[in-house]
């Protein structure tokens, strides 16, 4: 569970912002965004072929005292996903197999294999069960090599959540699966085939697949904050590439991305028929390895990724070819929102920049009056909150704790989070009823039980 973060924020008009101020308007929000530590790593900003903002934030490696800089190299996790679901495509597009194929074409004993097609698969809609959800494995057992059997057998015997087709459920599994079928019809590893199809004829030289052992003083180390009240100082340990493959192997740099923005609007990898065909959602606004969206009336086709120590988002407006990339090496939640103020700044809207927040002291009686469980609404998720050592301390399940510093009588933000906030609403009679946070510009509510 992503900690709860909202950043308090001043709005700016921006309406009033000259095409020629844009690279020091981006600058200034990214700037800001560093000094709350909602963003430490590399962005990339481009419109029509030009380069707007293209700066690394923070410390690439801070023992080493090494900066983040544009040449940065970082994991980018479900990132990769786009170019696995190009490279299926580009596969059909060759006759090489097809989008209705049964996955028992390729795997004949696999369970419900007859039922479940390609196009499940790459569209989040199999109901095959999600390997990274076994906790145990991915702390324990994730940094060791592992072969295709041993992978599927974290998944394949597991009942399916829901009837193929019929429902959605982000599943890594299924994008496990389409990087072995990749190797079935081109007679190459998952990795050569990428490398021979996009990264070479879009020349993406700082791109690859085994981060754990890269060698070069370029590559990013990962930081998580151990929730000891120190800002992302520990570093994250490294997931094996055979393990995330093609759900999430490759590491990059925001140049070498832009470069694969640049290589779809071109249409040098996909034809525009299979484009057009990726940028249609199918469920929960999840197309054939894209997250689509819209705004200001305009159609985004964006993904984002998050692995121990790194997180990533690649959002793109590809009919005024506007790319927006985002690279971090910390566990920040703050990529979405950031992202979409940078699109407010490029369309002249107004937008938002983050600023510190004045803490102020509850004595124990009024901190107690919070505690207790917590049930999402929507995702049904229990958060309980605790009282410990005069500190409010929120307990997401299966999640990280989170120390809770106050602003006023109610509202609340995450220690060391500058601008993280949560709200407790009461009755008529002053009783606790709900609280309210927000995670990437989304506003949940929690009842309290």
């Amino acid at each position: 569970m992503k900690k709860f973060i909202i950043l308090l924020l001043a709005l700016l008009p921006a309406g009033t912002v000259c095409a020629q101020h844009l690279p020091q308007r981006l600058d200034e929000l990214l700037s800001a965004y560093a000094s709350v530590h909602e963003f430490t790593g590399t962005v990339l900003v481009a419109k029509k072929g030009e380069v707007l903002l293209e700066k690394g934030y923070g410390s690439q490696n801070i023992r080493q005292r090494i900066p983040n800089s544009p040449a940065t190299i970082f994991e980018i996790a479900s990132v990769t996903k786009t170019f696995t679901a190009a490279l299926i495509l580009k596969l059909v597009e060759e006759n090489k197999l097809s989008l209705d194929d049964r996955l028992s074409q390729y795997y004949p004993a696999y369970p419900h294999g007859e039922s479940i097609r390609i196009r499940h698969l790459l569209t989040h809609t199999s109901g095959i069960y999600n390997y990274t959800e076994n906790g145990d494995f991915m702390h324990e057992r994730s940094g060791e090599p592992a072969d295709e059997r041993s992978m599927m057998a974290l998944f394949e015997d597991q009942p399916l959540e829901f009837e193929p087709g019929k429902g959605w459920k982000y599943s890594n599994s299924g994008y496990q699966l389409l990087g072995y079928i990749i190797t079935k019809v081109t007679g190459m590893t998952y990795q050569q085939a990428i490398r021979k199809y996009i990264f070479q004829p879009l020349q993406m030289t700082h791109s690859g697949f085994d981060f754990m052992h890269l060698d070069t003083l370029k590559a990013a180390k990962g930081y998580y904050d151990p929730g000891s009240g120190k800002i992302y100082t520990m570093v994250a340990p490294l997931i094996d590439s055979t393990v995330t493959l093609s759900a999430g192997s490759i590491y990059s740099t925001v140049n070498d991305l832009y470069k694969w923005h640049e290589g779809l609007q071109q249409n040098k990898v996909m034809n525009k028929e299979s484009q057009e065909l990726a940028y249609l959602p199918v469920r929960e606004n999840y197309g054939y390895g894209w997250i689509i969206d819209s705004i200001y009336g305009k159609k985004v086709v964006a993904h984002s990724g998050g692995v121990f120590g790194f997180r990533s988002n690649f959002a793109r407006v590809p009919e005024d070819d506007i790319c927006v990339i985002l690279l971090s090496n910390t566990e920040t939640p703050a990529l979405n929102e950031i992202t979409r103020s940078v699109l407010a700044v490029l369309y002249q809207r107004s937008y938002q920049i983050p600023r510190n927040k004045q803490p102020v002291t509850l004595p124990g009686e009024k901190l107690r009056q919070y505690t207790g469980n917590y049930l999402e609404r929507k995702r049904s998720l229990k958060i309980e909150i605790k009282l410990e050592n005069g500190e409010l301390i929120a307990y997401p399940y299966q999640g990280p704790r989170s120390a809770l510093v106050a602003t006023d009588d109610s509202h609340f933000f995450i220690k060391d989070q500058q601008g993280a906030e949560i709200g407790f609403t009461k009755d008529s009679t002053g009783k606790v009823r709900a609280m309210t946070f927000t995670i990437n510009g989304e506003t949940h509510l929690a009842d309290k039980l």
